[in-house]
């Protein structure tokens, strides 16, 4: 009987020495089902997405269990068309990765479950992958020149964090949300302006045609840290429309979304400004310490 565990060892450890590594990888941690394959990290031979954004629109947002369910229904198949697009057959793949959280928890484990049963009958090594840790890790496909170090923010549905990338497995966060994340926040707000999920790309939309003119009754918490809040931000934008809705007063939704997404980016950069000149302070003083020179 093969040990499967001592297998996936020794090849995982030769793979180090392998000139082009091929892996497939999995995604599966909210309402996307997505698998792509990739050559040694950053060339993507082929990346199929299935969309749940369709289905949860009637929602208002990601129903946990409906996820699931369409996963099961869909990573097949997906599976199937990426392998085709790539040109590639199961027996190609050197390593199986996949995403085992941040996420919906019975999403992950169909992504999980899915790849643990492929990774095994093809006898090569499983690879875990943090979501958090694949967003940083999506810049060295977009630009595929990018070494670290260098400070990521990331901003999604559900995170918002400002890291610092000290090296390929190496992070330091700096700061994140402490409360809704800014994908969180611009949902809710769409929802109140009557837009429909996600709510991100319909207020950005909305916005171009709106003005920065509308003053919410809102001050910047947290000014002396890092971190992030959104609650107060999406409060003030919520109050802002009932009590225009209640005193039966016109409202333009587009300044409303134009000036919303404005104090929200506005926060995200100037947070990561200020983060990234911190860095380079502290850079500058520990080579002074050590005696060298800035280029």
């Amino acid at each position: 009987m093969r040990n499967y565990l001592n297998d996936a060892k020794e090849k995982f450890e030769s793979l180090k020495h392998k000139e082009k590594v091929l892996i497939l990888s999995i995604e599966s941690s909210c309402d996307e089902t997505s698998v792509a394959l990739v050559e040694n990290g950053r060339k993507v031979l082929a990346n199929v997405v299935s969309s749940q954004i369709d289905i949860h629109k009637q929602f208002g947002g990601v129903v946990p269990e409906v996820a699931s369910r369409n996963h099961i229904k869909n990573i097949s198949g997906v599976m199937e068309e990426a392998l085709a697009v790539a040109g590639k057959a199961l027996q190609d793949i050197d390593a199986i990765a996949v995403t085992y959280g941040a996420g919906l928890v019975g999403a992950l484990l169909v992504g999980v479950n899915f790849a643990k049963t492929l990774a095994y009958s093809l006898n090569v090594p499983l690879l875990a992958v943090s979501h958090i840790h694949g967003h940083i890790g999506a810049n060295y496909i977009s630009h595929l020149d990018l070494v670290p170090p260098f400070l990521c923010l990331m901003v999604s549905g559900g995170h918002t964090a400002i890291v610092e990338v000290q090296d390929y497995c190496k992070y330091n966060l700096v700061g994140s949300t402490v409360d809704d994340s800014v994908g969180e926040c611009f949902d809710k707000v769409a929802r109140v302006l009557g837009l429909s999920y996600p709510g991100g790309p319909n207020i950005d939309r909305l916005a171009k045609s709106g003005q920065n003119n509308v003053k919410f009754n809102y001050k910047s918490p947290l000014k002396d840290t890092l971190n992030f809040s959104f609650s107060g931000l999406k409060t003030a934008v919520v109050n802002y429309v009932h009590n225009k809705e209640q005193k039966q007063e016109e409202f333009s939704k587009e300044d409303i979304a134009c000036s919303f997404q404005e104090l929200a980016t506005d926060e995200l950069c100037n947070k990561t400004m200020f983060a990234l000149g911190s860095i380079m302070r502290k850079t500058w003083w520990l080579q002074e310490e050590l005696g060298q020179t800035l280029d």
